[in-house]
């Protein structure tokens, strides 16, 4: 019975272990020109294609621009989700131009041989620099923008438009209500009625058996000028505990019978504080996990939250339908810099 040598010539056997050996540097694979290369047709029907993939871009942000004032966002979440749609959608076209293009440009139009250089210390002296200069002019050389003009033409056209995609609602919205008032109030006041969200009818006492949550908003919501942006800071969340299992309040009196209502917006970044675990009266932000116990006045108990969600004043009125007391007694979501100005 005779028996072959299987281990390959660039392995060694050392001490019964196989270790990877010495093998010479085999070099680079024998290069394939591409169509490009040898049909002056076919790099020139790809030169076609980089300017059309350019002239894409153009035209997403020439849409976005046109989006941008034809489509307002609006107060309604129909308007809003169009107005995102259109501008979206045009940010796309911008951007997969340039990105397609740039690549395209490359692979089709500049040399495709595969290059090496030895490796070196870091550090270079002015002879490598000035090399390092040369390879840049060389690789500018090669990518043919000095002599193919309108390729030249579209890719600063649409490196040049593209920011105003960014810089439109930028300047667009910036300084568009400096009130930073506004973020201390909500449409929340005396004798306005808690009603479900988002059918906006209104709660009475007896409908929240203990352990249930509901998730709140004022009943006069749809008459707000702007009520997408006042349900931003109004929306509450409501629960019923066991009157012994409270703790403590923010305020006298400000829960009715163990109902109590907490604002919904985190203090830490303002994400829906809306995961309610019944057993331990927590409340859970999904976001960061900052965590608030219901029945002690909603402080934190755990995550990067710094303040106890603010608490809504509540009781009820002549019909058994949960009230406000007042608004909040404090600004609802994450600390700004005037907050306590």
């Amino acid at each position: 019975m005779s028996t072959h040598d299987n281990t390959p010539h660039d392995l060694e056997v050392r001490d019964g272990h196989t270790s990877l050996g010495r093998f010479e540097d085999p070099g680079h694979p024998e290069h394939k020109p591409r169509l490009g290369d040898l049909d002056p047709k076919a790099n020139k029907k790809a030169e076609r294609q980089v300017l059309v993939l350019f002239g894409i871009s153009v035209l997403g942000t020439i849409g976005f621009v046109i989006a941008y004032f034809a489509l307002p966002p609006g107060d309604s979440a129909e308007s809003m989700r169009t107005s995102n749609l259109a501008l979206g959608g045009a940010l796309a076209f911008a951007l997969l131009g340039i990105g397609t293009g740039a690549i395209h440009w490359a692979k089709a139009l500049m040399n495709d041989h595969e290059k090496s250089e030895e490796r070196h210390l870091q550090a270079s002296d002015a002879e490598t620099r000035e090399a390092a200069v040369n390879a840049l002019k060389d690789g500018a050389d090669d990518s043919g923008i000095s002599r193919r003009g309108a390729l030249q033409g579209a890719v600063v056209t649409a490196v040049a438009l593209f920011p105003l995609t960014i810089a439109l609602p930028l300047i667009g919205n910036i300084g568009e209500d400096w009130n930073v008032g506004k973020l201390k109030h909500t449409m929340w006041k005396k004798g306005t009625k808690l009603a479900r969200d988002p059918s906006g009818r209104p709660i009475k006492a007896s409908d929240v058996t203990i352990g249930s949550v509901f998730h709140v908003i004022p009943e006069d919501l749809e008459e707000a000028q702007h009520p997408l942006d006042e349900k931003a800071k109004a929306v509450v969340l409501l629960v019923r505990l066991d009157p012994r299992d409270i703790k403590s309040e923010q305020g006298e009196g400000w829960s009715y019978d163990g109902i109590v209502a907490f604002s919904k917006i985190c203090t830490h970044v303002g994400c829906p504080v809306a995961l309610y675990e019944q057993q331990t009266h927590h409340l859970l932000c999904p976001c960061h996990q900052s965590t608030f116990d219901v029945s002690d006045g909603a402080k934190v108990v755990f995550g990067p939250a710094k303040r106890p969600l603010p608490q809504l004043p509540i009781t009820v009125d002549d019909e058994g339908y949960l009230i406000a007391q007042s608004d909040f007694h404090e600004p609802v979501g994450p600390s700004f810099w005037e907050r306590e100005k």
